[in-house]
């Protein structure tokens, strides 16, 4: 061999030698290949155990658990796709459901997106007597979205580990029994890390039906976008048939809290809606007629969009709506909130000090009708409920506590009425004195002129019934969303919060349904003769025909409408007319309608100083010959 080609195979060496350093990988580079191999061989080592699972199955069942990643490829596509999260992702490997609960609240919170899952309240039932289960398995959406290492990231796409206490969890049942609080924490690390991690802790208190909710970035900076300054939330679920029917006024929706001005709000409850709320928000819930989820922002939301809806061809028959929620978080390395999950009770939604008690339509717009309901009804309503009565009996109570308090208008009412029936007689003789359409004006002169010399206001009757308004409107809103209600059996019916049923139909009537509320009908009978007894009680028959009909067409048209509505409340209209029928009788033998007369007759010869605004409203009307004096 010459000089020249040991030279020339000295040089080659030293330059493949050369080549092998200056282009050898770096640590770090060693590092991120060991990870990749290690995540590879972590889900191919998951798809064997699935494998092994799978020769357990019976023949039919295998069908639906194949194999997603059983080749070195497909490992390598969802490292591509979760970077270092692949070993976590839902792909590679099945995850599991945790039970925990304390004695208000039973959750079932899933590693995969470490959401809840499900809710159910042990103290209640369904209508039908089912568990109530306020959140579905089937169709909760929990999903916290966010770019991670430049990669959209999905906590539903991932598994993560619990931890109760801190501690790995070893049993899939968790309760709280005598401790006062425990923290389930689901955490998702990364590959080959244990001190970087995503986690989502969940602390129940003990006989609570709030919970504490944190989202915490713990040691992850080395992951996270540093320009990220906000991340979504998205939190929708598909709401289901709870009580035996959905109440028009008091239906399933979203209600939501505005952080600037304390505002509470919310989405139509009888047809798709839906909101864009660019302001900070407080809370946001999903109600139901009886029960909420309510999700709380301890730093407030930066902003939201919420919908409620009805979804085409859901064949659930139990399904009612679907609403979700977009939400905009602050991004921090901690953001606390809160969850409730319970019953829509005044006393227990106010105690909370977040407003959750709006979400009860007690008449918040109309302040009066808020107020007698908050401060007169629901306190009377709650005082009664200590003495262990049927609720039928505390709702004939408070009725007749009602009426008591309204009796001294009622009475007023009933002596306005008794005085124009003893002038009815000279209303008669201006009638028939005026009785061309043309002198309209000149008959309506000389009955007030009657009016003032007798000392008789025509409208002191309507104030009283104006007055009792506000109460009658109250009850309106008070007794189909009082909670207290809900599944009390009186009589025949069998839920105060629900329509009753005397008897079904064999066939369905519009407005009306298939069935014939006892109460309802009961209230429609009282309704007509409370109407019959007041037109008899009228000073004149001259009432406008149509009018009249009205009038008795309205107790018909009422009964389409509560047929279907909470029993309670029919049987309250129709206490209310049984007690006042009472009233109308003891004030009828005990008023002397002859004492009245005699009295008007002596007022009629009083002489009567006009004032200066009446003096000229006559001579300008002695101007305009429409003054008879």
């Amino acid at each position: 061999m010459d000089k020249n080609t040991v030279t020339g195979i000295v040089l080659i060496l030293a330059i493949f030698i050369g080549f092998t350093y200056l282009n050898q990988p770096s640590p770090e580079e060693l590092a991120k290949r060991k990870r990749a191999a290690d995540s590879i061989a972590r889900i191919q080592a998951r798809n064997d155990s699935i494998k092994a699972a799978q020769k357990e199955l019976p023949p039919e069942e295998k069908a639906g658990h194949q194999n997603v990643a059983n080749d070195s490829s497909i490992a390598q596509n969802l490292i591509d796709k979760y970077g270092v999260f692949a070993g976590s992702s839902v792909l590679a490997g099945s995850g599991q459901e945790i039970h925990f609960a304390n004695q208000k609240v039973n959750l079932t919170i899933s590693s995969t997106g470490a959401k809840i899952k499900a809710v159910r309240l042990p103290e209640y039932h369904t209508y039908d007597s089912l568990p109530l289960v306020l959140l579905d398995s089937n169709s909760v959406n929990f999903n916290l979205s966010f770019f991670l290492n430049n990669r959209l990231f999905n906590t539903s796409d991932f598994q993560f580990k619990a931890y109760i206490d801190g501690k790995p969890v070893n049993s899939t049942h968790i309760e709280l029994g005598n401790d006062s609080t425990k923290t389930l924490s689901m955490r998702l690390y990364p590959d080959h890390s244990t001190d970087s991690y995503l986690e989502y802790a969940y602390t129940l208190v003990k006989d609570d039906y709030m919970l504490g909710f944190h989202i915490r970035f713990v040691n992850m900076d080395a992951y996270l976008d540093k320009r990220m300054s906000t991340i979504d939330l998205n939190w929708g679920t598909r709401m289901k048939l709870l009580e035996k029917s959905v109440d028009r006024f008091n239906g399933p929706t979203v209600y939501y809290k505005y952080k600037q001005d304390d505002e509470v709000d919310y989405l139509s409850e009888r047809k798709d809606d839906e909101e864009e709320l660019s302001t900070k928000v407080k809370w946001i819930s999903f109600k139901h007629r009886f029960f909420s989820s309510i999700l709380v922002a301890d730093k407030d939301f930066e902003m939201a969009k919420v919908k409620a809806y009805t979804e085409e061809n859901i064949k659930d028959p139990k399904y009612i709506r679907t609403v979700s929620s977009d939400i905009s978080l602050a991004f921090a390395r901690d953001i606390p909130m809160h969850f409730y999950f319970g019953p829509n009770k005044y006393e227990i939604l106010k105690r909370y000090h977040q407003d959750f008690e709006r979400q009860i339509p007690l008449g918040w717009s109309f302040f009066i009708m808020s107020w007698i309901n908050r401060y007169i009804v629901i306190p009377v309503f709650n005082f009664l409920e200590n003495f262990g009565w049927n609720y039928g009996i505390i709702i004939l109570i408070l009725t007749i506590l009602l009426k008591l308090i309204l009796f001294p208008l009622t009475y007023k009412s009933y002596l306005s009425s008794a005085k124009m029936r003893v002038l009815k007689p000279d209303i008669d003789k201006i009638n028939e004195k005026y009785p061309k359409k043309e002198d309209t004006m000149k008959k309506q002169q000389a009955t007030m002129a009657l009016y003032k010399k007798a000392g008789v206001n025509p409208m002191a009757g309507c104030i009283p019934m104006v007055l009792q308004m506000p109460i009658l409107f109250a009850m309106f809103r008070f007794f189909p969303s009082a909670f207290e209600l809900r599944q009390q059996s009186f009589l025949w019916a069998e839920d105060l919060s629900a329509y009753d049923v005397l008897f079904h139909l064999p066939f369905n009537i519009p407005f009306v349904g298939d069935h014939i509320s006892g109460f309802t009908l009961l209230m429609t009978i009282s309704t007509i003769l409370y109407t019959r007894m007041n037109q008899n009680m009228m000073a004149s028959n001259q009432t406008m025909p149509g009018m009249k009909t009205m009038m008795y067409l309205m107790p018909i048209m009422f009964f389409g409408i509560f047929n279907g509505y909470a029993s309670a409340l029919s049987y309250y209209y129709f206490l209310a007319n049984m007690i006042t029928f009472t009233q109308m009788y003891l004030i009828r033998r005990y008023v002397d309608e002859d004492k009245i007369r005699k009295k008007l007759e002596a007022n009629k010869k009083r002489v009567i100083k006009k004032s200066k605004w009446q003096q000229r409203l006559e001579e300008a009307q002695k101007k305009r010959g429409l003054y008879n004096k």
